[in-house]
């Protein structure tokens, strides 16, 4: 005898990649959803202008509609996935969702980023909720792991490879000795990056997801616009080389930490020991280390985009939502950031690291002598010095050789003093590269 079911009403914006795996996996996995949950997932609605992928997926005409306000009107519909990316038309969507007091699923990183605490607000006045498991992380649970699994921790730090795009291009660099451009250029032949990389490749995806991590992990509100941000795009293969000489991998990482002071949030590439997990996940996929008083080190891996891995956490949000898990979540937890307190958040200067700096120099005598007086009138010790000439092949003047030097801990401000100085000076002949070693969290 089949236990008795809930009929839930769900409406799709958007049917690009993602919302079209959606529609499939509902409509695909329905009885699989109502054996595990008991829940009757029924997709009434896709709301779109064009259909031509919904057609090409073979999803039902009937289930086409033109107009928002046709779903917003329709008493059966309990549920609004919103899929349309962006920042202004998805906003305005997820605002008369919540106003209609429907539930609202999203993936939309940018626009949590920049908009959540006031989304959040207007969900909680309006008595339903809004889920974003989907937008850090694809299929990786890491929002449920902070608010759930994770609840009884503190969290100290966490370190994140959160763009599989970015990753892909790095693995083809360490692994393959691709230059920049040309791992690019593979990752969009391959359909792993866009056209116009760009939110990719400069960082500010991954800033996104930070800011929206940090503010649960924290129980804070971040400010995404005081996060420092640097991309991969300026990354060259020699450092990439040096880097693996010394035992350390590049990854573009988000890095959020808890300090006596305040936080510490940026988003950079920087060196990792080769020994630490992150640095074994490579090509597309993304990671996240969780740092709790607690549990110590946690690591959650997955496919971080994609069609299929998102849908996967979207529908688990839709269930949540419809069994009731996540408005007690969003109730009674005061980690959501329209409850929180901004946080103090730490200028990037403030911030203490090792560093790989790299100085191409004149190979004259005396030189090294004025990069380490250099460092040390401003407080930086160094840990080790590599210099290796330039074969003539490489196309570079005769004359030109690379200083790599790896520091003891430092301040960031106090390094950057340091190679104004020397660019000041012209003891340099190129711009200094300076990467920041990340030292995970101790446990």
């Amino acid at each position: 005898m089949r236990k008795k079911h809930i009929d839930i009403g769900i409406a799709i914006l958007g049917c690009g990649t993602v919302g079209g795996a959606t529609a499939l996996a509902l409509i695909k996995d329905k009885e699989l959803l109502l054996e595990k949950t008991g829940l009757s997932l029924n997709l009434k609605y896709i709301v779109d202008k064009n259909f031509d992928n919904a057609v090409k997926l073979g999803l039902n005409k009937k289930l086409f509609e033109t107009k928002l306000g046709v779903v917003l009107n329709d008493p059966d519909i309990s549920i609004i996935v919103e899929l349309v990316g962006g920042l202004s038309v998805a906003k305005d969507f997820i605002e008369k969702a919540l106003l209609a007091k429907k539930h609202v699923v999203t993936a939309n990183k940018a626009l949590l980023a920049h908009a959540g605490p006031a989304l959040l607000s207007l969900a909680r006045k309006n008595h339903v909720t809004l889920a974003f498991e989907a937008s850090c992380g694809g299929g990786i649970p890491i929002i449920r792991a902070l608010c759930d699994g994770l609840i009884a921790n503190r969290i100290d730090a966490l370190y994140g490879i959160v763009n599989g795009t970015c990753n892909y291009i790095l693995t083809q660099m360490i692994d393959k000795g691709q230059s920049y451009k040309d791992a690019l250029a593979g990752a969009q032949a391959g359909g792993l990056a866009e056209a116009n990389p760009g939110l990719d490749v400069s960082g500010m995806d991954s800033a996104h997801k930070l800011a929206i991590l940090a503010s649960l992990a924290f129980g804070q509100k971040i400010n995404l616009e005081a996060i420092p941000v640097t991309g991969i795009d300026c990354l060259q293969s020699m450092d990439v080389e040096f880097g693996c000489r010394l035992g350390y991998v590049v990854k573009l990482l988000a890095v959020a930490s808890r300090l006596e002071n305040g936080l510490a949030l940026r988003v950079h590439p920087a060196f990792i020991s080769r020994e630490h997990p992150l640095a074994w996940v490579s090509g597309p996929f993304n990671a996240i280390s969780v740092y709790g008083h607690k549990t110590g080190h946690t690591m959650y891996y997955g496919r971080g985009a994609g069609g299929s891995p998102t849908a996967s956490a979207i529908v688990s949000d839709i269930v949540s939502c419809a069994l009731g898990t996540q408005r007690l979540l969003f109730k009674n937890l005061g980690i959501w950031s329209d409850k929180t307190k901004k946080a103090k958040q730490l200028p990037f200067g403030e911030t203490v690291s090792r560093f790989y700096l790299r100085f191409m120099v004149n190979d004259t005598a005396g030189v090294l002598a004025k990069i380490t007086a250099s460092l040390g009138k401003n407080g930086i010790s160094i840990a080790s010095v590599l210099q290796k000439e330039i074969p003539e092949e490489s196309g570079r003047q005769r004359g030109k050789v690379p200083v790599v030097i790896v520091t003891h801990s430092a301040k960031e401000k106090n390094v950057r003093k340091a190679l104004g100085a020397l660019r000041a000076a012209r003891v340099v002949v190129e711009d200094p590269v300076c990467l920041n070693i990340v030292d995970e969290c101790k446990d």
